[in-house]
C-alpha cells in the first residue's frame, strides 16, 4: 500500500521531533530535559508532541514496539523444519553478522546506553518492554504448538529463549560501553551464540519445530 502524503508527513514530523530529542537527551540527560524544551527546539506545540508521544519516556524509546513483540514475530516466521530457538538463535547470527544498530552494535551505544542508567525512568520502562517481549514470546509459543491454558511448557521454553536473547543484548551493551569496536564485538558474539547454542538441552533447541505446510 503506497503511503499517501498526509501519511509520510506525519511520520516524518513524528521522526524529526525523536531525532530532536534524542539528541537533547545525549547531550544533557533524560531527566534534565522538558517536553517543553523539546517542542520549541522541534518548532511545534508541547499538544503535538504528545500527539505523537504520550508519555517523555516514547521519545527515547520511539521504536519500542518494534522490540516488544520482536522474538515473536521471529518464532511465527520460522520456515518448515525449524524450531522457536533455532529461528532465535539465526535472526541474531544474521543480525550480529552484519552488525545491526538493531543489536546495539553501532558507535555512540554506549553513550544511549549512558542515558538509560542515568533516568530511573528510562530504566523501568526497559524492564517493561522486557516483560512485554516475554508475554508476547510465551503466546506465540501457546498458538504455535495449541498448549492447553494450563501447560506450562511454553512458559518455560519463553524463559529459555528469552534468556539466550538477553544475554546476547546484555554482552554486547557490555561490550560497547567499555569502548569496543562495533565488528570487534560482532566477532566476539558470533563465537558466544555457539557456546549458547551448545549449552541449550535437546528438549529446547527441538521445541516447536514446525511442520511442512
Amino acid at each position: 500500500m503506497t503511503e499517501g502524503l498526509r501519511e509520510r508527513k506525519k511520520r516524518q514530523t513524528r521522526q524529526y521531533i525523536s531525532d530532536v530529542a534524542t539528541g537533547l537527551f545525549l547531550e544533557r540527560g533524560f531527566d534534565a530535559v522538558t517536553v517543553a524544551e523539546i517542542a520549541e527546539a522541534a518548532n511545534v506545540s508541547v499538544n503535538t508532541v504528545y500527539n505523537y508521544f504520550p508519555a517523555k519516556e516514547d521519545l527515547f524509546f520511539d521504536r519500542s514496539a518494534g522490540m516488544a513483540d520482536r522474538l515473536a514475530r521471529w518464532v511465527r516466521g520460522r520456515p518448515a523444519g525449524e524450531s522457536a530457538i533455532g529461528a532465535v538463535l539465526r535472526e541474531l547470527r544474521e543480525e550480529v553478522e552484519a552488525v545491526s544498530p538493531r543489536v546495539g552494535l553501532i558507535p555512540g551505544y554506549a553513550s544511549f546506553m549512558r542515558v538509560i542508567e542515568e533516568a530511573p525512568a528510562l530504566r523501568s520502562r526497559l524492564w517493561a518492554i522486557a516483560q512485554e517481549v516475554q508475554a508476547n514470546l510465551e503466546q506465540a509459543l501457546r498458538e504455535e504448538t495449541g498448549a492447553a491454558d494450563g501447560d506450562e511448557l511454553p512458559t518455560l521454553m519463553a524463559g529459555q529463549i528469552g534468556w539466550v536473547h538477553s544475554t546476547v543484548m546484555a554482552v554486547i551493551s557490555r561490550e560497547m560501553v567499555k569502548g569496543g569496536e562495533p565488528r570487534e564485538v560482532s566477532r566476539e558474539v558470533l563465537v558466544l551464540l555457539d557456546d549458547i547454542e551448545d549449552l541449550l538441552s535437546e528438549k529446547v533447541l527441538n521445541y516447536a519445530v514446525r511442520g511442512a505446510s
